[in-house]
């Protein structure tokens, strides 16, 4: 399913050292006909199935029904929920991962022109199981992407005084079949700035997240809190938005269902 010759353990001290977090980029991650099917699997972007971002921080879509999975992306998802947690603990050294089965923020991502995603935090506590999330695992599935349409994943510092990000360390470009795996505790990352792929191109991924029991340490954040963009930093309805987007109760208001 994976290329054979994936070193994890040997990749463990590139991903302890990475900066701005700990990361690792991996290209090639799939065999190459199962990324090409991964790829064919992803539903056109019209597809009444899909729930809709869309709002001053974030324009995407997202579905993670197990039931709209054909065979290809069903079989990925749960090796990546089963068998894969023993290449993560030989990559990271945590213990007691556990796969999130209902993909709570992840499954299929697709990005259309003009789509993007504000740098955020990624939740902590996960709202069901209040497990605490520690491991974001992402893989991009467009073939021909350009890198100057955009769409390159940002990571940034963690200002820890403001709980906001600091300082733009690293770019990734969305290259077919490249993984990307992150520790998300203080994991500011996005792609703020709307891509600029021609109509009918589109940035797509899927992604799935890791937990443990949660540490003492762990902040109780239990959706994501995202950071104004450029000028939104003086705009009181973005700033209004940030905020009401950061509480459970009032995140779904922020978001429209294709339904």
């Amino acid at each position: 399913m994976l290329r054979i010759d994936i070193d994890w353990n040997g990749l463990r001290s590139s991903f302890e050292k990475a900066k701005p977090f700990p990361h690792v980029v991996i290209d090639d991650f799939f065999a190459p006909e199962l990324a090409e099917a991964l790829e064919r699997d992803i539903p056109p972007f019209d597809d009444a199935s899909w729930f809709e971002y869309s709002n001053p921080i974030e324009e995407k879509r997202a579905l993670n029904h197990w039931d709209r999975f054909p065979p290809a992306t069903y079989r990925v998802f749960t090796y990546l929920n089963s068998e894969f947690l023993a290449p993560l603990h030989a990559l990271t050294g945590i213990k007691n991962l556990r796969s999130d089965e209902g993909l709570h923020g992840g499954g299929w991502h697709l990005h259309a022109r003009g789509g993007k995603l504000n740098v955020h935090l990624d939740y902590s506590l996960h709202p069901k199981l209040q497990l605490e999330r520690r491991l974001n695992l992402i893989v991009y599935l467009t073939s021909g992407w350009d890198p100057k349409w955009g769409g390159a994943l940002g990571l940034w510092t963690h200002d820890a005084d403001n709980t906001a990000p600091k300082d733009l360390i690293k770019a990734v470009d969305c290259r077919f079949n490249r993984a990307v795996i992150f520790d998300t505790t203080h994991a500011w990352h996005g792609l703020p700035e709307p891509l600029t792929c021609p109509q009918g191109v589109y940035r797509k991924s899927l992604a799935t997240y890791y937990l443990t029991p949660a540490r003492e340490s762990a902040s109780t954040r239990g959706r994501a809190l995202f950071a104004p963009h450029g000028e939104q930093a003086s705009d009181k309805s973005v700033l209004e938005l940030i905020k009401r987007r950061s509480k459970v109760a009032a995140a779904p208001k922020t978001q429209r269902s294709k339904k």
